[in-house]
């Protein structure tokens, strides 16, 4: 039901955060324990976010052919189960939260909150991309928090650009919906507006997040390689596009590949540019 590869998407990102949050680090921190305390939030979190995405949708998936075969409708795992595993996952979520910093301690309901609010929000909103967008967006955001314990405008740069490319994403992936959403009165915006708003929408996204990404480079101050990978990311955003706008019916795998090789990509390229800041 929750794949490794639904943590390992936003786990990068959660990278970027703590690799920007080193240099603030005050000595003596036990960086290593929190590093691996954010690992455990982060896994745990989208743990419990998945599940109660597949449980919050199982009558919903029960009735339509591209999702029949998910654990839930199919048998595969009882309802009992899944909300035992949610629970599971909320708790180890919490507590991690707790052993990292009060901020981090308080701020994880709300994160709970918005996590399994998304679930249900297709029940009213056209704008639950955008919730979807807001709860994986927290990754930058909560490892930096995790670490210093404090807000500040970069990782609210890359939670806005994750927020905008994740909602983009999501806006291409409910096209395929489309007609069965309709049909049972769920909210999306390929529902709503139809496919040419939508993949206008889905670009606007997409160049927000680029602009975000670009952002959070000026104010760490990084050098050209650091825009050369976010042009790369804006490339493979437009093949994802293009990917979305020929396809007929089904996405092929490709598109979902498509965003776990920008996590890697952004977070490789910020790897390098604060390793190169260090040599300045």
């Amino acid at each position: 039901m929750v794949k490794l590869s639904h943590s390992l998407f936003a786990l990068p990102f959660a990278g970027i955060g703590v690799i920007q949050a080193l240099r603030f680090l005050q000595p003596g921190e036990p960086v290593f324990q929190k590093i691996l305390l954010i690992i455990i939030c982060m896994v745990s979190a989208r743990s419990a976010a998945m599940g109660m995405n597949r449980f919050a949708d199982r009558l919903y998936d029960k009735k339509n052919p591209r999702t029949s075969g998910r654990e839930i409708p199919s048998g595969v795992l009882s309802e009992k189960s899944v909300i035992g595993f949610i629970f599971a996952s909320s708790v180890i979520f919490v507590i991690s939260s707790f052993y990292l910093n009060l901020l981090s301690f308080y701020l994880s309901f709300f994160a709970l909150f918005i996590l399994f609010f998304y679930s249900y929000s297709k029940r009213f909103t056209w704008l639950c991309h955008f919730i979807l967008g807001i709860s994986i967006g927290f990754a930058p955001l909560g490892a930096w928090i995790g670490l210093l314990g404090e807000f500040s405008l970069q990782p609210i740069l890359w939670f806005s650009g994750l927020l905008f490319q994740i909602s983009g994403f999501d806006i291409l992936y409910a096209t395929q919906d489309m007609d069965f959403d309709k049909k049972e009165k769920l909210f999306s915006i390929p529902a709503r507006y139809g496919k040419n708003v939508s993949f206008k929408l889905a670009a606007i996204s997409y160049l927000l997040a680029l602009a975000a990404f670009a952002g959070s480079g000026m104010i760490a101050g990084y050098a050209y390689p650091y825009y050369l990978a976010i042009s790369l990311t804006g490339i493979i955003l437009y093949y994802n596009f293009i990917l979305s706008i020929k396809s007929n019916g089904l996405l092929p795998p490709l598109f979902y590949q498509l965003n776990s090789y920008i996590s890697l990509l952004v977070f490789f390229a910020v790897l390098v540019s604060e390793w190169s800041n260090l040599w300045k």
